[in-house]
Parts: structure tokens; C-alpha cells; sequence
């Protein structure tokens, strides 16, 4: 009898670690596929932009042909890393990572600051500025360019970096997600500060913006990609080559009569470097910060 319900055990053992393998494989067969469709454009685009030939570019399009190059050439990169000329893409570099750096570094302290003092300041009406910021951060941008393509054109700011960076350091967004986070450390690290004489800039200084690296990481990331993809604004408020973007210097390879896809490749590239070097910088704590605000609900 014993031997007969240990022989069941087994059975149902085996039918359980079958099952659970065969889960297993299905799962990594999925994210294989699900890696692939995300890889796999990246991967076209590095290897195209390593072919010196437009057309042969355009033909090889649709086929496995994308995916490979028999004589890999640098000789896109070179052309488009000027800093002058016709294909100063060097030049765009540079501006969209001033740019980007004024950004990021003017953003994170004016939305950490904005973030902390609705969180712990003394101001009145906090809660209900809160509800403004939350409120502001549904309109959409596209419907007060207008009204700010006017206003800066009054001010006689365009085609400068100054226009492409002061409309976007403050965020509705980022100010609420500082805020949520000043908001969860405890309320004895402000109250042991504030008996010790600490002023509230120094409170702010000393010691929440050193517990802040998860959210000065997120922000850091969240603002960096929005800076770094402008493309409406940036076309709307520069005229000449001072201050334009790189965004906005690859559409000048798609013309009405060709399309130059060797150079539109190279440039995409050097359009994607910055970026996903600054993701790789941030990265262990934006994933800390996503994975503790989905802990915490």
C-alpha cells in the first residue's frame, strides 16, 4: 500500500516539474520574441549606418540583408561629424548636449526645491497649490506653444539656447514626484534638523537632497529623453544653425527628391550615444526608484 502511494507521489512529481518546465520554455520563448521585436531595429540601424551606399540601404530594407554588412565603413560617421559646413552634425551634437546638461541640472534643482517645499515648508495653501500643479500636468504642451512661440519671439529670445531650455526646467510632473518623495521620509529627520537651528534651505541641502538619489535619478532620466527628443519646439524657435538641435538636423536628409539614408543612419546613431549613456549612469538607481514606488503602491 505505501509503496503504491509513494509510486502516486512520484508520479504527480514528474507530471509537475514537466509542467513547470514546459512553462519555462514558453516563457523564455516569449521573451526572446518580445526581445527580439525591440532589439532588432537598433540592430538594423547600427549596421546600415556602417553601409557607405544609400540605395543599396533602401534595397536591402524588408530582407535578412538588413541585418548584416560585408564591407563595414565609418565613412557616414565622418561626414556628419563636422562642426561646420553643410553637414555639421557635429555642431547639433554639441547643442542638443548643452542643451540637454543646462536642462536636466537647472530642472532637478528648481523641481527638487519646488518638491520639498510643498512637501515640508511652511507656505499656506499647499495642498491646494499641490492640486494646481497635478492639475497643470493634463493639459497637453502642444496647446500652449502658440501662446509661448508669441511670447518669446516678444522677449527676443528665439533661435537661443535660452528658448529651448527655460520653458522646460519646471515640470508639473517632476514636481510632483519630488514632492511624493520628500513627502515618505521620515518627519523626525526635519524636526532633529529644525531643533538643531538648521535653516530650511539647509535642511533641504544637507540632508534630503543626499536621500533623494532615486528620484534625482528618475527626473534625471524622464527629463533628459523629453529635452533630448524636442522636435516642434526647436523647429518653431530657431531659424539658423546657432542653437539647433540634432532632432531637428536629421529631418533636413529627407528631401522631396532623395532621401540620403547612409547619413540619416550615422546621424541616428550619434543621436542615440548620449542618451543611452546617460540611462546607463542612472541606472541602478531609476530601477531602485521604480521598484520601490511600485513596493510602496
Amino acid at each position: 500500500m505505501s509503496d503504491l502511494v509513494i509510486s502516486t507521489f512520484e508520479t504527480e512529481a514528474k507530471r509537475e516539474r514537466s509542467a513547470i518546465g514546459s512553462l519555462r520554455i514558453v516563457q523564455t520563448a516569449c521573451i526572446f520574441v518580445i526581445a527580439l521585436v525591440i532589439v532588432s531595429p537598433l540592430f538594423m540601424l547600427v549596421i546600415a549606418s556602417l553601409k557607405d551606399d544609400r540605395f543599396q540601404i533602401l534595397a536591402d530594407m524588408g530582407s535578412f540583408r538588413a541585418f548584416w554588412v560585408s564591407n563595414p565603413t565609418l565613412s557616414n560617421f565622418a561626414e556628419v561629424g563636422n562642426l561646420s559646413g553643410e553637414l555639421a552634425f557635429g555642431r547639433y551634437l554639441l547643442n542638443s548636449l548643452i542643451i540637454l546638461a543646462t536642462t536636466v541640472g537647472a530642472g532637478l534643482i528648481i523641481n527638487s526645491m519646488a518638491g520639498f517645499v510643498l512637501a515640508w515648508g511652511s507656505l499656506r495653501g499647499r495642498a491646494l497649490i499641490l492640486s494646481l500643479v497635478i492639475a497643470l500636468y493634463v493639459i497637453p504642451q502642444e496647446s500652449i506653444i502658440m501662446p509661448l512661440v508669441i511670447m518669446v519671439s516678444r522677449a527676443g529670445i528665439t533661435d537661443t539656447f535660452t528658448v529651448q531650455i527655460v520653458p522646460w526646467v519646471a515640470s508639473p510632473l517632476y514636481i510632483f514626484l519630488f514632492y511624493q518623495f520628500f513627502a515618505q521620509l521620515p518627519k523626525e529627520l526635519f524636526e532633529a534638523a529644525e531643533m538643531d537651528g538648521a535653516s530650511v534651505f539647509r535642511i533641504y541641502r544637507s540632508i534630503f537632497l543626499p536621500l533623494s538619489l532615486p528620484a534625482l535619478a528618475t527626473v534625471s532620466i524622464l527629463m533628459g529623453i523629453e529635452s533630448w527628443n524636442q522636435y516642434l519646439w526647436p523647429i518653431l524657435v530657431t531659424q539658423t544653425d546657432y542653437a539647433r538641435p540634432i532632432s531637428v538636423a536629421i529631418a533636413t536628409f529627407f528631401g522631396q527628391d532623395s532621401i540620403y539614408w547612409d547619413r540619416a543612419m550615422a546621424a541616428s546613431v550619434l543621436m542615440m550615444i548620449p542618451i543611452l549613456a546617460l540611462y546607463l549612469v542612472f541606472q541602478r538607481w531609476f530601477v531602485s526608484s521604480f521598484v520601490g514606488s511600485a513596493v510602496k503602491g
